[in-house]
């Protein structure tokens, strides 16, 4: 997988719904650092532990002024569900329609148990105050994620 956004890059904008409905933007958070992560789908294993590291680990992440924000393609009631079973403290942005994921380079085929199969890549995307890409993590450490994003990110 190669990403087409780099180090450097101003982040796409995008306009979409979260687990509660409501129009988040990502200019919305202009003069904020954005965790904006990427996982494939919600209550499954290994993005259940990435989200739980984050969730443990969210009062360290806010008090450096950190907004995290969950992407994957699936819907604001499956969203919902997921924020309320783990206690996500957290934006969980609603993507059915694959426009963020595609905007970002983060969908497309990809190895799964042997099998070939067209997913969301785990990454995450660090945006600085201005709206551009401080770095990109493609080997995300789900257990670790939160410890990865500040040494990553020098907090």
């Amino acid at each position: 997988m190669e990403l087409q956004l780099k180090q450097g890059d101003k982040a796409p904008a995008f306009t979409t719904t979260d687990q509660d409905g409501k129009t988040v933007s990502l200019k919305d958070f202009k003069g904020k650092k954005v965790v904006l992560y990427f996982y494939p789908h919600d209550d499954t294993e290994t993005c259940t532990k990435e989200a739980c590291n984050l969730r443990d680990n969210y009062a360290a992440l806010k008090k450096k002024g950190i907004v995290v924000l969950g992407v994957s393609i699936d819907d604001e009631k499956s969203h919902k569900k997921f924020e309320k079973k783990y206690s996500l403290p957290f934006t969980l942005l609603v993507d059915t329609d694959k426009k963020i994921v595609n905007d970002y380079g983060v969908w497309g085929e990809k190895q799964f148990m042997g099998r070939t199969i067209i997913s969301t890549y785990r990454t995450t995307l660090l945006i600085n105050e201005k709206g551009k890409i401080d770095h990109i993590i493609n080997k995300v450490v789900s257990k670790n994620h939160a410890q990865q994003i500040l040494e990553v990110w020098g907090l």
